[in-house]
């Protein structure tokens, strides 16, 4: 309640979604402005073989100047404010070598990648016609194969499911780390502070270390489950408002899409695939899994930060305990986002599922690719146990640092304590 009370708690839970909404409208209207900007674009084919292909667009308009001859034009566009001038000089029209785009800035990528697509595939029907081949039944002969792709319970998917259940994995352990990490520091602030106060010399007289413990992380737990709810409740609310009285729509924001991914945008049977997967996955399991994971990984490395809280008199003295704590949490995270997406059921990605310290992170991750039920119940009994460890064995170094100034403690000292 008193963390709750305070007025930096109270301005940070309003203010930060008003930030962070701000922040995602302020991009979202900053790249619609860059998407709206007019660029003009001399070429100068000296071939005489790709004009035809670079047509105007309504973001890009493209001036045939050949006649002119490269110099005076790379000097007029430079005087004139072009974009840039596009040179294909002769003899590319075998193997496009020598392709140049002058300008005054490095061009986009996705201006960069529309060029190099208009000039391959001229170059690729060229070639074919050279060799005898009609593009016409080519075309007519090209097949498009969909690999049907099902369990032997009969359960359907698809080649994007992976990628679906990929996000919404890696959204799910992404958002628990950052979780652990900020209220993590919380606790061990909340712990400093009462410790530099003497307020602890007080409370200590009338509970066990432990319980004290215990309150002080479950306190801090409810504190910011009620901070992040409404961060979360405040945002969706901010974001309606911003699309519907300021007309951005984020989803809009698909300037530096490239080009394959454009046209999975603009296709409706990929959309309709994508929202088919999206409805497929196992929210109620992903829901579970994610409060199941989130209290026992929480606990878990919160018992560590008070424990370190307790050791240290100011939060300077911390950094020197720090590198256990988020080691394994980086570690998750680029394993769940290497090894889980390459091969969600690999040797790597099982062991650091079932592993604890890394387990609620990698697991959650796992989850959306229908993990066998004996890891998950390995797993949450690995977590369990660890986490009851941890809690005994933090309140073990909670009970002797709490009272303990002036001193900076180190490993060996820790060490002693526990026989305390």
């Amino acid at each position: 309640m008193a963390r709750v009370r305070n007025k930096s708690f109270l301005v940070m839970t309003f203010l930060s979604p008003l930030i962070m909404v701000g922040m995602v409208m302020l991009i979202t209207y900053l790249t619609q402005l860059n998407k709206d900007d007019k660029r003009t674009i001399a070429l100068v084919d000296d071939t005489g073989l790709f004009t035809a292909e670079f047509t105007n667009t309504d973001q890009t308009t493209y001036l045939n100047m050949t006649d002119q001859g490269l110099d005076f034009v790379r000097k007029l566009a430079k005087d004139e404010g072009y974009y840039g001038v596009l040179h294909i000089p002769e003899g590319s029209e075998n193997n496009a070598k020598g392709v140049t785009f002058y300008g005054k800035e490095t061009p986009s990528f996705g201006l960069v990648e529309s060029i190099e697509k208009k000039i391959e595939k001229k170059l690729t029907n060229q070639n074919l016609v050279e060799n005898g081949v009609d593009l016409a039944v080519l075309e007519t002969s090209k097949i498009s194969v969909d690999l049907g792709i099902e369990n032997y319970s009969g359960e359907k998917s698809s080649k994007m499911s992976n990628w679906i259940k990929a996000a919404f994995g890696g959204g799910a352990g992404y958002l628990l780390m950052m979780f652990i990490i900020i209220y993590g520091n919380m606790v061990m602030r909340s712990v400093i502070e009462e410790k530099t106060n003497r307020i602890i010399e007080v409370i200590i007289s009338s509970v066990k270390p432990f319980q004290l413990m215990m309150g002080k992380i479950l306190g801090t737990t409810l504190a910011g489950v009620t901070q992040f709810a409404i961060w979360v409740v405040l945002g969706i609310v901010l974001l309606t408002v911003g699309q519907l009285v300021l007309g951005i729509d984020p989803s809009a924001a698909n300037g530096a899409m490239s080009v394959e991914a454009q046209e999975i945008a603009s296709n409706p049977d990929k959309l309709t695939e994508i929202f088919t997967e999206i409805a497929a996955l196992p929210f109620l399991q992903l829901i579970a899994g994610f409060f199941v994971y989130f209290i026992g990984g929480y606990f878990l490395y919160s018992s560590i930060y008070a424990a370190i809280g307790a050791a240290v008199d100011n939060e300077t003295d911390t950094q020197q305990f720090m590198l256990p704590i988020i080691m394994p949490l980086m570690l998750a995270i680029y394993v769940g986002f290497f090894a889980v997406i390459d091969n969600p059921h690999g040797t790597v990605a099982t062991i650091f599922s079932i592993v604890p310290l890394t387990s609620p992170i990698v697991m959650l991750m796992r989850i959306p690719f229908d993990v066998p039920s004996w890891q998950l119940i390995l797993s949450v009994a690995l977590l369990i146990g660890s986490f009851m460890f941890t809690v005994w064995f933090g309140s073990k170094i909670y009970r002797v640092g709490i009272l303990m100034y002036g001193k900076k403690p180190t490993y060996k000292e820790l060490f002693k304590w526990l026989k305390y």
